[in-house]
């Protein structure tokens, strides 16, 4: 029961939920009941503990929308993520400095197994609302794992001034970031089901865009965010004038894509078709094998048979905007491989309408606030129900609307060149870091740690 109250608590500690700065310490009591007789399954309930907190958003999304039948994917997601931790813990269990590293490369693997990456659940986002973020800068999100799972191997040794640069993280002054562009961000607040039926959102948009134009007409760039419309309107020019329009497109070309158009100066200048896909929910893997288990859940919930969408092959910015789509937020390399082909602000589009009432969508968007630290970019955000905001080269929101009322957002940015250490290097640092930790942690050493 205490291992589970603590994987609780672990999962308090990371977004949306505001207690960042306790997470080193459910973690330090967890490396110290890891050293027990009992640890792999002190590490399953710490886990089932962390996941069935800290992704709880799924069953409550999922029920509104589809039903009962909706919670079903919950129960073995997070059993094999408690899994996971047991099975790390049965390893390395009793060797504090190897768990660190072992640690670190469960969550490089987590977010690279292929078509089942899944990079929810890393500690370093405990540190997305404290300034010291900006370390994220240095080796992206896993350093500052890293930094959070130090600490409380620090505390485990008793070296309690650990908590002092700890502290000082959540004290770091930060410089202001002045942006001289303005974007328009647009939020139509459409429901996602409705939309799967046919309802058409293109007038909802085009009022207001042109409502938003009229009221700001010094908005440079207008962002309408992930499948906004099935087509760009005709007669774009004529109330865009030299603009940029950055939106979302459901496109159909060999199949279903979810796709980003730039259109500037009359005519498509670029597009970008998402890569990244969320799995059993844009394509569905090894259909062949459990295409009787997809055909059920498909009736059921009154969707018909639906198709794969078709991932993009090429990863590039559209002009200077390094353009993604929704789940691809929280996977970094992709707004980093954005900057290294020359993005010069970051722009996300999404439609986080399917999580409902939950906390996913915040949780969602707090992940992919730390792209903009990890890249040295504005980030743009449009959101069909929200999260719609802009957020500063520093991890900082400047502007954000109300979640899920239509509505249009004018947002300050600048475009941004120069590469950070993260994306020169990318995680090899942190995660060479980490297979020496691995190694030297397994030495035979004194004590529990």
């Amino acid at each position: 029961m205490a291992a589970f109250l603590l994987g609780a608590a672990l999962a308090l500690s990371l977004p949306p939920f505001t207690w960042g700065w306790l997470a080193p310490l459910p973690l330090a009591l967890l490396l110290r009941i890891w050293t027990g007789p009992r640890r792999t399954r002190a590490a399953f309930l710490a886990g089932l503990g962390f996941w069935g907190v800290h992704l709880v958003w799924l069953p409550q999304s999922f029920t509104t929308m589809f039903g009962s039948l909706g919670a079903l994917p919950f129960v073995p997601m997070i059993a094999a993520e408690a899994g996971f931790w047991a099975l790390l813990v049965y390893l390395l269990g009793g060797r504090g400095l190897a768990l660190v590293g072992g640690w670190l490369l469960l969550d490089y693997l987590r977010a690279n197994l292929g078509v089942l990456a899944f990079p929810w659940g890393d500690l370093g986002y405990a540190l997305t609302d404290a300034p010291g973020r900006m370390l994220a800068a240095l080796g992206g999100v896993h350093l500052l794992t890293l930094v959070v799972l130090l600490t409380a191997y620090a505390l485990t040794r008793g070296r309690y001034l650990a908590l002092l640069p700890w502290a000082l993280l959540w004290l770091w002054p930060l410089p202001q970031a002045a942006g001289g562009e303005r974007a328009l961000l647009v939020q139509g607040a459409i429901d996602p089901l409705a939309k799967v039926r046919g309802v058409n959102a293109e007038r909802r948009y085009l009022e207001l865009t042109r409502a938003g134009l009229a009221a700001n007409p010094e908005a440079g760039a207008v962002i309408w965010p992930e499948t906004a419309v099935p087509r760009l309107p005709d007669g774009l020019e004529a109330w865009l004038g030299s603009r940029a329009l950055v939106a979302g497109v459901a496109a159909y070309e060999g199949g279903y894509r979810n796709r980003v158009v730039w259109w500037q100066d009359g005519g498509v200048r670029a597009v970008y078709d998402k890569h990244r896909l969320v799995p059993f929910g844009e394509f569905f893997p090894w259909r062949p094998v459990l295409g009787w288990i997809y055909g059920y859940f498909f009736d059921a919930f009154g969707l018909g048979p639906l198709a794969d969408t078709v991932a993009g092959t090429r990863i590039e910015p559209l002009g200077p905007y390094g353009a993604y789509v929704c789940y691809e937020s929280v996977f970094p390399g992709m707004a980093r491989r954005l900057v290294r082909e020359g993005a010069r602000v970051l722009v996300n589009v999404s439609n986080d309408a399917w999580f409902g009432p939950s906390f996913g969508a915040a949780q969602h968007f707090a992940m992919g606030r730390l792209r903009a630290v990890e890249t040295g970019r504005w980030l743009l955000r449009a959101g069909n129900d929200g999260i719609t905001a802009v957020v500063d080269p520093y991890g900082r929101v400047t502007a954000r609307l109300e979640r899920g009322r239509p509505g249009v957002l004018v947002g300050a940015y600048a475009l941004l060149d120069g590469r950070t250490p993260y994306v020169r290097l990318g995680e090899a640092p942190v995660f060479l870091l980490a297979l020496g930790l691995l190694l030297f942690g397994r030495a035979p050493r004194r004590g529990p740690f």
